[in-house]
């Protein structure tokens, strides 16, 4: 097991009290902080910096979200494990993180002794969800994104427009192809995706509802 002192750590919440209380128990407990930011831009450039072993992110930042900081440092090809703190526990937000293989969330109700856990977990190379997360949550989630995985490129890129509410004819004129295509595409989606067809916009709903993972595809 790594040394705490020897796991460099950066943090970044625009809530000051937060970051404050989260800043004073890591060093409490001999980690390694190698500094702390209050939006998203700030907390890039200090992973960019620092390469730091782990980096515990808010979601809601100004200027840019922890999802976006998480994309743009992997992007940079850092060798930090990444894990979000937040208060979101809605499935579109578990679903993004399973989408950019973040390696740990957890949520901003959890004690300290289960963000030491999740930073051991990771470190690891497991991957650590909250307890209070309902396990029923998780596993639809995966198998969502299971799913979307077996598209073909040309369905990826026909669900991407669909999620943003175009319709079949508008897709058809944008990607130079026939509505009857669009159509067939369209079905073939709802089959892989396991939808129940049971109204005309059952796929427009499942993509709006999806938006923010189908634009990581």
């Amino acid at each position: 097991m790594l040394e705490k002192s020897k796991i460099s750590v950066v943090i970044a919440d625009d809530h000051p009290m937060i970051l404050k209380g989260l800043h004073d128990e890591l060093q409490a407990n001999n980690y390694n902080v190698l500094g702390q930011a209050a939006n998203g831009m700030q907390a890039l450039e200090l992973i960019l910096t620092h390469n730091p072993t782990i980096a515990l992110l808010d979601i809601d930042m100004p200027l840019l979200t922890g999802f976006e900081v998480i994309k743009m440092a992997k992007q940079k090809k850092v060798d930090t494990k990444f894990i979000i703190l937040s208060f979101h526990k809605e499935n579109d937000y578990l679903s993004q993180a399973k989408a950019l293989q973040i390696n740990g969330y957890l949520l901003k109700e959890d004690s300290f002794s289960e963000i030491e856990d999740c930073i051991q977990c990771v470190l690891n190379n497991d991957v650590c969800f909250s307890r209070s997360f309902d396990a029923s949550s998780l596993v639809t989630v995966s198998e969502d994104l299971k799913k979307i995985k077996h598209l073909t490129s040309s369905e990826k890129t026909i669900l991407k427009l669909v999620a943003e509410q175009m319709s079949s004819s508008e897709i058809a004129e944008q990607l130079f192809i026939s509505i009857r295509t669009v159509e067939k595409h369209r079905s073939n989606i709802i089959m892989k995706l396991e939808i129940e067809n049971t109204t005309t916009n059952a796929l427009t709903n499942w993509a709006y509802l999806h938006k923010n993972v189908i634009k990581e595809l």
